[in-house]
């Protein structure tokens, strides 16, 4: 296969929409991400990324994908060898497939990889497909995706309700020093001037976790923290004005639709 530019690869694509693309990384991240370390996820949804305009279909440098990682991460990028091992896995887990190429005057040209679609009814004896389309994955950025996601938000903040109605623990305040490490600092600087609440500040960063997980592959990380701040302080600045009776619910309509923006 001789090198050359992404147009001459694109019939190796084995997705019809970018939907349909997206929907098979959610399932096999569903399934292998647990398989990756950080580093490698990092450099798998870069990849993912990179396939976008040939659907499932990439043939950048990996000197070009890790420039962007690093430039992305803002100088603390990955290694040569955790992309190369990321890709190793990607291939035997049966995701990717790598196909080289040569140049016209000879020698080694830059690869070819080829998201591969996924027959989930093989890899699980369970009916994945079935509870995938039930319960999991955006389907588009709104309808049945945007209702299953209000019904978890309102479960949630029913339980969380519930828990600290009736468990006297939780009745004990404690500020924003005492919220746990998975919440960016960021995110906790900002709502701890206007709730100083270790509980609060945490619930806010869990409805965020809530509407953004079944498409983390496609924002990035810094993309959903500004998403998240930004929406908060839209529910803020009604607050203030006071158009706003339930903050915690505000928040959560202002992101979902920010969240579906920016997907």
């Amino acid at each position: 296969m001789l090198s050359g530019r992404i147009e001459n690869f694109k019939e190796y694509s084995q997705f019809d929409s970018l939907k349909a693309f997206n929907n098979t990384i959610e399932m096999f991240l569903a399934e292998h991400k647990k398989d990756f370390t950080k580093g490698e996820l990092v450099a798998f949804k870069r990849l993912v990324r990179f396939s976008a305009k040939y659907v499932g279909v990439a043939n950048a440098k990996i000197g070009t994908l890790l420039k962007a990682i690093n430039e992305k991460l803002n100088g603390f990028g990955i290694s040569r060898s955790t992309f190369e091992r990321m890709l190793r896995k990607a291939k035997e887990l049966g995701i990717l497939s790598i196909e080289n190429t040569v140049k016209s005057k000879g020698g080694k040209g830059h690869n070819v990889y080829i998201f591969n679609k996924i027959d989930v009814s093989k890899k699980r004896k369970m009916t994945y497909c079935e509870k995938a389309e039930t319960s999991t994955g955006p389907k588009d950025n709104s309808g049945k995706f945007q209702e299953e996601t209000i019904n978890l938000f309102e479960s949630s903040k029913n339980n969380i309700n519930k828990r600290i109605e009736h468990d006297p623990v939780l009745d004990k305040s404690l500020n924003h020093s005492f919220v746990s490490d998975y919440v960016p600092k960021e995110f906790t600087n900002l709502v701890k001037f206007f709730f100083d609440d270790a509980k609060t500040i945490e619930e806010y960063w869990r409805m965020v976790k809530f509407d953004t997980h079944y498409i983390q592959h496609i924002l990035d990380e810094d993309t959903i923290l500004h998403t998240a701040i930004h929406s908060f302080k839209q529910m803020i600045s009604k607050l203030k004005k006071g158009k706003v009776k339930n903050p915690i619910a505000y928040f959560k309509g202002v992101l979902h639709k920010q969240i579906s923006d920016a997907y």
